[in-house]
């Protein structure tokens, strides 16, 4: 994953093989709800040092842990990896299951999220 111009952090975006007939559900084993509720605003970031190496992981994986050195939200996850929403919360959620991210879920006062963290989220999307 190298840089680019555009690329502040460095990275690109996971893009699976265009010619690749696999569909997005595949990569979730057919699963298309996580194992524990994820809000689009959760924020993630990887467990696993950067100097650790990513290459017995599967490349959504590694494409996850290698976004997560910074924290992310669960949507910019989904957008700068190219999956759907649904797909990146099941990934995100069983990468939690593993202990290879850390979530960090928005806190509800009387059902209000937290206007911080979604402004957070929202700064970043525009990033994109």
């Amino acid at each position: 994953m190298g840089g680019g111009p555009g690329w502040e952090d460095g990275l690109r975006p996971y893009q699976p093989e265009p010619s690749s007939p696999v569909r997005p559900f595949t990569v979730t084993g057919g699963r298309s709800a996580p194992r524990t509720h994820l809000a689009m605003e959760t924020l993630v970031h990887s467990t696993i040092p950067a100097y650790h190496d990513l290459s017995g992981l599967i490349p959504e994986y590694q494409a996850i842990c290698s976004l997560c050195r910074q924290v992310r939200s669960v949507a910019e996850i989904s957008a700068l990896l190219r999956v759907p929403l649904g797909v990146a919360r099941v990934l995100i959620s069983d990468m939690a299951a593993e202990g290879l991210v850390q979530l960090h879920q928005p806190q509800l006062d009387a059902g209000k999220p937290d206007l911080n963290l979604l402004e957070r989220v929202l700064s970043g999307l525009r990033r994109l």
